[in-house]
């Protein structure tokens, strides 16, 4: 198997483009770091009792008022502003992945059956992915996050914080997948390998999962790499509007928000240093999404 990557157009084409490889490599340190922050980190930031009033808005260490315990200065709660971005940087990945994780699961499943199934069943799915589409992530984020703090508390929302980011952009994200893989099957059902399948007498769900399925993963993985990126940035976004992760649990997005209201007193680092790895990050991603893309649709690719 490692012999067969070694010769695969992808790694070729991996290894004759620049910009992939930059990306990888940034993404890589940048996941590194963030799933390694416990051993990484200089402070815990979820350790309240360790905080001290005293060092907030510490700006970074090369300025004047600098402190060389906390390398990127501190936000306005005293945290140490290096070890809440790799913390925020981890909360941000696992919502993001976990969101695709749902998306996929949901808008692949949907859309097998749509495409092989057709008829009426085909008709109401679209019909209610249609419907998913005309609300957007955030009304889905507000309806459902006022519908959990209404009935479990603000307290327990914020201990839920995640598994519920999770499961907002994943279910306000999955016709996507659905409408991608529905295209998909639709062609591939139509070919000879199937009908042979159903002529020997084999079941749909087995064709449906064990043969159709599989040769349609290529649009679904330049999609999750795209998707990855939305989540994250709908992760922010709903953070920054404090309908997210909470100030206690930093990600991404509730550092930017944190920071905001502290950016013309003059603290922008609090601000400006996630904003910048949030792009980065985003950016990376993005672009290893674009050369996947070219790679694994030969006629969008640029020779």
């Amino acid at each position: 198997m490692w012999q067969r990557f070694k010769d695969s157009y992808l790694l070729y084409s991996f290894r004759r483009d620049p910009v992939a490889i930059v990306s990888f490599v940034i993404l890589f340190v940048m996941v590194f770091m963030s799933l390694g922050s416990p051993l990484i980190a200089t402070h815990d930031p979820y350790d309240a009792a360790a905080l001290d009033i005293m060092d907030s808005e510490t700006p970074p260490l090369w300025m004047e008022e600098g402190n060389e315990r906390f390398l990127l200065g501190t936000d306005a709660q005293g945290r140490d502003l290096w070890s809440a971005m790799l913390y925020g940087a981890r909360v941000s990945l696992i919502i993001g992945i976990g969101a695709v994780l749902l998306q996929a699961l949901l808008g692949v499943t949907i859309g097998v059956i749509a495409g092989y199934v057709g008829g009426r069943l085909d008709g109401f799915l679209m019909r209610l992915a249609d419907v998913q589409l005309s609300f957007s992530t955030l009304m889905v984020a507000i309806f459902m996050s006022a519908i959990f703090q209404a009935a479990f508390g603000v307290e327990k929302f914020e201990e839920f914080a995640i598994p519920f980011l999770i499961l907002v952009i994943g279910f306000a994200e999955w016709p996507q997948y659905a409408r991608t893989v529905r295209a998909s099957v639709l062609a591939e059902r139509r070919k000879e390998y199937v009908e042979a399948a159903r002529v020997i007498g084999l079941k749909p769900q087995r064709i449906m999962w064990r043969h159709i399925l599989p040769n349609t993963l290529s649009p679904v993985l330049v999609i999750s790499t795209v998707q990855v990126a939305n989540a994250v940035m709908s992760e922010a976004a709903l953070s920054f509007l404090g309908l997210g992760m909470p100030v206690t649990k930093p990600s991404l997005g509730s550092l930017i928000n944190v920071g905001f209201e502290y950016i013309f007193s003059g603290s922008w680092w609090i601000t400006l240093f996630p904003g910048v790895v949030l792009v980065t990050l985003i950016l990376v991603i993005n672009l290893l999404g674009d050369w996947l893309r070219d790679v694994l649709n030969p006629k969008l690719y640029k020779h």
